[in-house]
């Protein structure tokens, strides 16, 4: 038996559901217990069942919410070394990451441990392999050190997921300007 395709409608709502998860767990930044999923249904313009029908529990919406930001984050950094020199690139990466850890922020609060790990375990492939590149290019540039490893740059930033809801705006463009300050060639 083969699984049929999803109608458009049904791809249509599920991709607006992810996206109004995704702007309030954004607003909502640490605190991803204050967003009902009700309110998801109704910023979406969905009905409680085409919510459920999608997303049969908060962490299954949760889950796509942190796939979809990692799916995107890592396809970003193609894209920008497509049109930008390597150390633009990897400033704009950076950036976007930004947003990307103010979503998981919230993703990791809300996740069982299990969930949390295994899908992690999962999509860290893809997020090495885009620094991996990122750093790649920059190297053969010059404009990245020859001695940074993504381990090194995965290190760095797990210090972004934590700093504190109050101080984000102000301190991780400080964290992350400080990060390529590291990273650049002398």
């Amino acid at each position: 038996m083969s699984l049929r395709e999803p109608r458009a409608d049904a791809r249509a709502n599920r991709e607006r559901i992810v996206g109004a998860a995704r702007s309030a767990l954004a607003a909502a930044g640490a605190d991803p217990d204050g967003v009902a999923l009700s309110a998801i249904g109704r910023a979406a313009g969905v009905g409680q069942g085409t919510l459920y029908r999608h997303f049969p529990t908060r962490e299954h919406l949760l889950v796509e919410v942190y796939r979809t930001e990692v799916g995107e984050l890592a396809d970003t950094a193609t894209a920008l070394l497509a049109a930008h020199p390597p150390w633009i690139a990897l400033t704009r990466y950076l950036d976007r990451l930004l947003d990307y850890v103010r979503v998981k922020r919230g993703v990791m609060v809300a996740l069982t441990a299990t969930a949390w790990r295994d899908l992690s375990t999962d999509q860290h492939t893809r997020l090495a392999a885009a620094f991996s590149a990122l750093l790649t290019a920059g190297r053969a540039a010059g404009v990245v050190r020859d001695d940074v490893e993504v381990a090194d740059v995965e290190v760095l930033l797990t210090g972004l997921a934590r700093i504190p809801q109050d101080q984000w705006d102000h301190r991780a463009p400080r964290v992350v300007a400080l990060i390529l300050e590291a990273l650049r060639a002398r």
